[in-house]
């Protein structure tokens, strides 16, 4: 027995001395994981490189996929402990190149640059949800049939759609047939009673007992993707949570949100920071598509006099939740409050923000973290796969995208005047009346535009196609309005039309008004600083030089999205007699074909006097 109570012995010591070193090596272990997440927002599928005062930062050219992925290639280099991360509108808005095939491109192009996760933005629904889980998921099903999966199989985001705030209503089908199914269940009970009643008064008790019915809940909203996702780098967990922005609903055409629900972004922020904290996810970033602005900075990691609708949502958020990524207003800045860090990397590809996280590995709590946004230059090589994948939508939408349509007299920009007024809203306007104030299209003495609705200026000796200088082709036009809106007119009273342009001062967006671009013939005058409701002089408000009458019924036109009370502006809603035209997009381009060369509009239609 000796040898075998040595051989025990023996085994004993050399546990006991694994334990040891197996401890000396936890200790040994232990150690701060040095992290990098490289963050994108609004993308707005430019492929190509941005154009005029989209295209540059504080004048330096920038943006472009083939460029964006070489320098998120080069920042990987630097660390191979990355994340490259989003904050939303990576699709939507976008020029033709991607927003012609329903921004498959696009989606292609961030699987190529191994995208891991993204918070949905609310440019995410411009198609409506059921495109976004398209988007996700792959498939080619929906309208427009013609110029879906053109580049293949479309297999959907190699990368996770996060949306913590976004549930989806169960539908009138789904309660129905709930309610169907537990009223059969009771109606059985029923059945079964009398049954038991009829019974031998002894066995009554037993009878019922035997029989159990089961009813099933009432369906509850569930997020319409995930909430979260955790990913595993350097032996320490980070968990991302997806947010979009509440007001949603309000920016974005009604039916492409129709049946969900958008929450309070820093509740439900802290609701599932718990939710990771309880799983040992300690590290935790906040992909939130909302933001801020610096007000008289200029430095890409300057947080100069920053305002903005996230900062109250900042000012909300667990102390857990060390990291926000945030997007929206296309800005840049570099900030911290009250021990977050929150960034933004402006828009279109032209800055990546490089965040450096120094992580605890026995515990996955951040102990560090900085950041610096990074300007996408164009000197360096292009990324040969983003290269590819140009070309080939680039030979599918060439026909297309290339047609001259006209040509213009000079650069007609987005950029505003003291009054917020621009010349290319003066343009737009003027299309869209000309399109809508014919008796059979509606008959409009007025068109509004949104100014959002404008994405890209129209710049001269730009030449997308081989084009002249001054030419101007279909894609140029699409990249302006790329939303393919629907014109409506409706009926206003005088009054109804000076409530609507005193709700340009009631429903700032981003802590900015968003004046209404007018058509030609339609003038007015206003202060800004001035009490609710008392902004515009209502004897100012003139078509045509002659004042409008409080009582008297205008056509007005303007697109759907505005229509249905998009962008806060919900007087349009009170509109009757409503009658669809054309697109938007076909209302310019047949504009331009009929008043080429087209000079910048005047800019003089509405006036500040204080």
């Amino acid at each position: 027995m000796r040898p075998k109570f040595q051989a025990l012995a023996a085994l004993a010591a050399v546990l006991v001395l694994a334990a040891v070193v197996g401890g000396q090596a936890i200790a040994r272990g232990h150690a701060n994981v040095s992290v990098q997440l490289l963050a994108i927002n609004d993308f707005h599928g430019n492929l190509e490189p941005p154009t005029g005062s989209s295209g540059q930062i504080n004048g330096t050219p920038a943006g472009g996929a083939e460029y964006l992925a070489t320098h998120l290639s080069a920042d990987v280099a630097r660390n191979p402990n990355s994340l490259i991360v989003g904050a939303g509108d990576l699709i939507g808005a976008s020029p033709l190149l991607s927003g012609l095939f329903h921004d498959e491109p696009t989606i292609e192009a961030m699987n190529a640059m191994k995208l891991s996760v993204t918070s949905v933005g609310n440019h995410e629904f411009d198609e409506g949800w059921t495109e976004l889980l398209r988007m996700q998921n792959g498939g080619c099903s929906g309208p427009d049939q013609a110029n879906k999966c053109k580049g293949g199989t479309f297999k959907g985001a190699s990368f996770r759609y996060l949306s913590a705030n976004v549930l989806r209503n169960p539908t009138k089908a789904q309660l129905a047939a709930v309610v169907k199914y537990n009223a059969g269940q009771k109606a059985k009970l029923k059945r079964h009673r009398v049954y038991c009643g009829k019974k031998a008064h002894h066995g009554q008790k037993t009878c019922k007992k035997a029989f159990r019915i089961h009813l099933k809940p009432t369906p509850k909203p569930t997020p319409l993707l995930p909430p979260y996702a955790v990913r595993t780098i350097g032996g320490v967990k980070i968990g991302f949570i997806g947010e979009t922005l509440k007001g949603t609903p309000q920016i974005v055409t009604p039916t492409g949100v129709v049946g969900l629900t958008f929450l309070d972004e820093a509740s439900t922020a802290n609701a599932y920071a718990k939710i990771l904290q309880k799983q040992g996810v300690n590290a935790i970033v906040l992909l939130i598509h909302q933001g801020g602005q610096q007000n008289g900075g200029a430095d890409p990691n300057g947080c100069t006099n920053f305002s903005g609708d996230l900062l109250p949502i900042i000012g909300k958020l667990s102390p857990a939740i060390k990291v926000v990524v945030s997007a929206h207003t296309h800005q840049y800045y570099n900030c911290t409050f009250d021990g977050h860090l929150v960034t933004s990397a402006s828009s279109f590809g032209r800055m990546i923000t490089r965040l450096d996280l120094t992580i605890d590995n026995k515990t996955d709590q951040i102990v560090t973290a900085t950041a610096d946004n990074e300007i996408v230059t164009r000197d360096v090589a292009k990324d040969a796969t983003q290269t590819a994948i140009i070309d080939k939508y680039k030979t599918m939408a060439a026909p297309i995208a290339n047609r001259v349509v006209g040509s213009v007299a000079g650069d007609i920009t987005r950029s505003t005047n003291r009054s917020g007024e621009s010349a290319l809203g003066d343009v737009i306007a003027d299309a869209q009346l000309a399109s809508t104030s014919p008796t059979s299209k509606g008959g409009a003495v007025v068109a509004f535009m949104n100014p959002g609705g404008i994405r890209a200026d129209i710049v001269a000796n730009q030449q997308t196609g081989g084009e002249a200088p001054g030419q101007v082709t279909y894609s140029e036009l699409f990249t302006v309005q790329p939303f393919n809106n629907v014109m409506t007119v409706l009926t206003l009273t005088g009054q109804q039309i000076k409530d609507l342009l005193e709700q340009q001062f009631d429903n700032p967006s981003g802590g900015q008004q968003r004046f209404l671009q007018v058509s030609n013939g339609f003038t007015y005058s206003y202060k800004l600083n001035a009490p609710a409701g008392q902004h515009v002089d209502a004897a100012s408000i003139k078509i045509n030089g002659t004042p409008i009458d409080l009582a008297k019924a205008y056509r007005v036109a303007e697109n759907n999205f505005l229509a249905t009370g998009g962008d806060g502006f919900t007087v349009f809603k009170q509109g009757t007699d409503q009658l669809g035209g054309d697109i938007d997009l076909d209302a310019l381009v047949a504009y331009f074909q009929a008043k080429s060369p087209v000079a910048p509009g005047p800019q003089n239609r509405f006036a500040r006097t204080d």
